[in-house]
């Protein structure tokens, strides 16, 4: 059996570690490029949300790999993200390309579903398998401290670049990593690395918060690296979106105390209610940033995705209540680079433009 899964952000370094820690070969998927997008694009439906098309196109390049097992998330709920893997299954058989898949649904409605996956998986004695699960959660709290240390670098440093290969370097290292005393010493390390990055003075840094559907604010193809170009125009970003987060509320259920942001307490009066995927979250959220003292709101999300769209149909209720600028960027295949940059450079100007600090690039 060799194990390949979809590539969301970071999320192959911590798959790996889980699935390695159970007895598992697996096949990580090349990086995302547009080949990867391209191949899915051609063999989904053309009005199929924009990760259901990416995630295709990385099993065909694992298949290429030698990859033979897909495992992947379900879910329940508004989001489509519960009919995925049906649809991408019956894709792959149709090209003739041959897959088992299995399914996780969400523990709280199928735990003992969920249970018997994992025992089939499982190929080594359940100590280990809790050790390797155990580490790979580790990981993703490691990648998440590193990340939101890399986004306040960003547009502070002296050279635009340096903290994103500090960041790869380390990366690379995490994936290598073999024990909690190795995660501590890297990530000690590697803020250690960061801490000495030249910083500039070209006045006053931005803060904007990224909202939105959990695939496009993580997956950089997709969102064409809004981090960076962000970065790079001097805006820091923040989000509540991290892995360790998601892994908390869709795997354990909220049960670890994760420092974090409550949509049931922020979201209402605009939105009373779970709508699907994160759309709870994205006004939550918003509410929660501008609260922080944000300058402005970016929300992403697919073409076509409805929680977003729920989401999209209060922020303007959200922007005047709560005086905090809100843009809704909805991303697909057809996204190009040059007016997504276009629409970034307006907006950040016109923060600059509301606070008072001078306009333009650093």
């Amino acid at each position: 059996m060799k194990v390949t899964f979809p590539h969301m952000g970071h999320l192959w370094l911590v798959l790996k570690a889980a699935l390695e820690g159970i007895g598992l070969e697996v096949v990580v998927p090349p990086p995302c490029t547009r080949r990867t997008m391209e191949l899915g694009v051609r063999h989904a439906p053309e009005s199929a949300c924009l990760p259901l098309k990416v995630n295709l196109g990385n099993f065909l390049e694992a298949k290429e790999l030698g990859a033979d097992t897909i495992v992947m998330a379900g879910g329940v709920g508004p989001c489509r993200i519960g009919y995925y893997a049906q649809v991408q299954r019956e894709i792959l058989r149709d090209i003739g390309c041959d897959y088992e898949m299995v399914i996780f649904e969400p523990p709280d409605v199928h735990f003992s579903e969920v249970w018997d996956k994992v025992k089939y998986l499982n190929r080594r004695p359940w100590q280990e398998g809790v050790r390797g699960v155990i580490l790979a959660w580790q990981k993703a709290c490691a990648v998440d401290s590193l990340e939101q240390e890399l986004q306040r670098l960003r547009p502070r440093e002296a050279k635009p670049g340096q903290a994103d290969a500090v960041f790869q370097r380390a990366l690379r290292e995490l994936d290598a990593a073999g024990s909690s005393g190795e995660i501590k010493r890297i990530v000690k390390k590697v803020k250690s690395e960061m801490a000495k990055i030249p910083r500039h003075t070209n006045g006053p840094v931005l803060r904007v918060g990224i909202v939105g559907e959990i695939y496009t604010v993580l997956e950089p193809l997709v969102n064409l690296n809004i981090e960076r170009r962000l970065g790079a125009l001097g805006v820091e970003v923040v989000r509540g979106l991290f892995l360790s987060r998601w892994i908390n509320d869709n795997l354990f259920k909220g049960l670890l105390p994760l420092p974090g942001h409550n949509p049931e307490k922020t979201a209402p009066p605009f939105l009373n209610h779970f709508v699907g995927g994160h759309g709870w979250e994205s006004v939550g959220d918003t509410v929660t940033f501008a609260r922080q003292g944000c300058n402005g709101i970016i929300q992403l999300a697919p073409l076509t995705c409805m929680p977003e769209i729920v989401a999209h149909s209060v922020m303007p209720s959200v922007q005047e209540a709560n005086g905090i600028p809100v843009m809704t960027i909805y991303l697909d295949e057809q996204t190009g680079e040059a007016g997504l940059q276009t629409r970034l450079e307006a907006f950040v100007d016109m923060l600059r433009w509301q606070k008072g600090a001078p306009q333009g690039h650093r």
